[in-house]
């Protein structure tokens, strides 16, 4: 259903969880696949083993971003970090880094690859964001501000881009079985006073009508048909991935 052959795609974050099935996905389609990751002997072999390239990036040092040259036609946002603690007790520089990699990036990346998308009439913006893009959750304070910010980013790319062919969408899943969501175990069960094997019922999927952690590639999936033919007159939206979460 999606014929990507002949595109080029940056996913960032793209060595491991879902960016990895991001870039896999991608790359089945026929994109060549650039994957970006602070990683790079990870980035490299998932680079390897899709056909693509590996390009080592830190997100947080956005400076280095200001003047990139970006030419390609998707651009996959979807690098992120967390970091689960009271909003009073949370370090102001991990706040930092995180509205850094997860907002400021995603909009210098968007910023660069704009030019080429717009004179080639194409492009597909897609940003990974989150339920918490679109709810709240306590001791959360920098990941649902961020992910609150790209939705807004996201909707302003998608006005901006459509006279020019380029789309740009959210992708808001709940809880994802990935690394990232291993650490999370941890760090609620010391913040609810609980052990580990309670956390994921009692807490991660408290919420969802369906109660299953998300796989990365059901996020994958989604991504590559946003980024296909079939969602040219899509755009400005976010498409939960959530067990039911946003339904309450």
């Amino acid at each position: 259903m999606s014929d990507l052959t002949g595109r080029r795609a940056v996913v960032t974050g793209g060595a491991s969880g879902i960016g990895r099935a991001c870039a896999a996905a991608l790359a089945e389609a026929g994109a060549y696949v650039v994957v970006a990751d602070l990683d790079a002997a990870a980035a490299a072999s998932v680079a390897e083993e899709i056909g693509g390239e590996a390009w080592e990036v830190d997100l947080s040092a956005t400076r280095e971003l200001d003047e990139l040259p970006l030419d390609v036609d998707i651009l996959v946002n979807n690098a992120g970090i967390q970091r689960v603690a009271p909003l009073h007790e949370f370090e102001p520089d991990v706040f930092r880094r995180i509205m850094a990699i997860m907002v400021e990036a995603p909009f210098l990346l968007v910023r660069a690859a704009l030019p080429g998308m717009y004179e080639r009439g194409w492009g597909r913006v897609v940003n990974i964001s989150s339920a918490h893009g679109l709810r709240a959750s306590a001791f959360k304070s920098a990941y649902v501000t961020a992910k609150h910010g790209l939705e807004g980013l996201s909707k302003t790319i998608a006005l901006e881009g459509g006279p020019h062919g380029v789309t740009s969408n959210c992708v808001n899943p709940a809880y994802v079985r990935t690394p990232l969501m291993e650490k999370q175990i941890a760090d609620q069960a010391a913040h609810h006073g609980i052990p580990e094997n309670e956390v994921i019922e009692r807490v991660i999927l408290a919420e969802q009508a369906i109660k299953r952690l998300v796989e990365p590639d059901e996020v994958a999936s989604l991504v590559t048909w946003l980024c296909s033919e079939h969602a040219r007159s899509v755009t400005g939206a976010s498409y939960t991935i959530d067990g039911g979460w946003t339904a309450r």
